[in-house]
Parts: structure tokens; C-alpha cells; sequence
């Protein structure tokens, strides 16, 4: 069955569909031999010898982790420091990636996996992926802020804004649950800072409804294919 040579490429672990095309541009790609730099070409698999850089590719098992990411690590997949990184917490053959990043001392919610595709589809800003964290702020949050950073306010001179910040309790007012579809690095600490509130802990709950519930911090688990396809439904891929 023939598919567009992007794609097929995609499903081998190469890169996403997007960086795949740069990759063809590039004359990286052979098909039986020749080069091929069409964007439109297709391929079929069972019958055609792909290759890249002269090494013949083949499809890998796409597989999907959640990490209940602790801190002191780092989202990367190496670190020239020679810190400990998130995948270090992970047992897997297949070369995976984070989906986005946590900073080091940020905990929660981590995707990792090799499917390009999805972690595109995940952190595109277009998507409006929900994120949602639990904040515990330097002191109570006022509500004139609050309602500002639901309306927006400029952060790295860009309008941003929550789509929603709620209170965990009357009491504790300087802790709240706040989703963003936006994953600018340090983008929550930054909206905060922004109207001189410090985030003194931060935790993912959720990413695009996908939440590490009953997991321990550290732990992992391997996230299913009716996940996966619900991520998308939900979100009208």
C-alpha cells in the first residue's frame, strides 16, 4: 500500500512529517536507488528499498510513556553537565523524546515517545492543547489578578493569557489550578512574575487529559493506543 514518502518516514522514527520534508529537500532520501527530493512522492514499503543517508529505514513500534516527572531532572534527552535527565528514568530500547519540557524543578505530568506526529500534534500552539498545573504561589493571588490573567496581560511583549485559574480552596489562596494551551518555556512562572507573584512549586496535573493519577513520582507508565486515539478525538485532529 502506497503512503507519501513523509509519512513513511514519520512512521520510522526519522523525524516529524514537517522536519521529514526538509529532510527530503535536503536529497537525503533515496527510493530504489535514486534520490528523491518530490515532497508528493509516494512509496510502498513492502515493495520499495527507502533509504536515508545510504542506510535502509523501516517502520519502529510507536510506544507513548507518562512520567510522573520529580524533580532535579532535566527534560532533555543528554545533558552536556552531565545532570540526570528524564529519560534516565525510563527503560526502553526504542529512542525517545520528551513531548515539550518541565523545567528541573517543575513535577507532573511528562509525555515521552517516538512518534513524531503526535508530539507535532501536541505542542503546535494551533491545536490549543490544555496543560494544567497546580501553582503555589509566593503569596495569595488577588482576584483584580486573577481576572487579568484570564484576559490576558504581555509576557515577552506577546499577549498571554490563562484560559482558566481557580482557587483550591478560600482558605489557601495562594494556591491554584491553572490551564494554558500555550508551552512557552516557563510560561506559567513567567505570566506570574509578570504581575510579582513567585511560583514557589509547580505541578503538571494534566496534558491533554492525560493525568498521572495513582502514579508514584518518578514512576512511569506505558500509555495505551485508545489513549492515544482519544488525545485526538478530543481535540479534533
Amino acid at each position: 500500500m502506497k503512503t507519501r514518502l513523509n509519512r513513511y518516514l514519520s512512521e520510522c522514527g526519522i523525524a516529524s512529517r514537517r522536519k521529514a520534508e526538509e529532510i527530503i529537500k535536503e536529497a537525503r532520501i533515496s527510493v530504489n536507488g535514486k534520490i528523491v527530493i518530490d515532497l508528493a512522492f509516494t512509496v510502498d514499503p513492502d515493495i520499495d528499498i527507502i533509504q536515508f543517508d545510504g542506510e535502509k529505514i523501516k517502520p519502529e513500534k510507536k510506544v507513548y510513556f507518562l512520567l510522573n516527572k520529580p524533580k532535579g531532572y532535566i527534560t532533555s534527552t543528554s545533558d552536556e553537565k552531565g545532570r540526570r535527565t528524564v529519560l534516565d528514568l525510563i527503560e526502553t530500547k526504542q529512542k525517545i523524546f520528551p513531548v515539550g519540557r518541565l523545567d528541573y524543578d517543575t513535577t507532573g505530568v511528562l509525555l515521552l515517545t517516538n512518534d513524531g506526529d503526535f508530539t507535532n500534534y501536541l505542542t503546535h500552539p494551533g491545536n490549543k492543547i490544555p496543560r494544567v498545573y497546580r501553582a503555589e504561589l509566593s503569596k495569595p493571588l488577588e482576584e483584580a489578578d486573577r481576572l487579568k490573567l484570564i484576559k490576558g496581560i504581555l509576557v515577552d511583549k506577546r499577549k498571554s493569557r490563562f484560559v482558566e485559574v481557580k482557587f483550591i480552596s478560600k482558605e489557601a489562596r495562594n494556591k491554584v489550578f491553572v490551564t494554558a494551551v500555550e508551552g512557552r518555556n516557563h510560561f506559567v512562572k513567567n505570566m506570574f512574575a509578570a504581575l510579582g507573584y513567585f511560583v514557589d512549586k509547580l505541578n503538571r496535573i494534566e496534558y491533554g487529559g492525560l493525568n498521572a493519577k495513582g502514579l508514584p513520582v518518578g514512576s512511569y507508565r506505558i500509555l495505551s493506543r485508545s489513549e492515544i486515539q482519544k488525545v485526538y478525538e478530543t481535540y479534533g485532529k
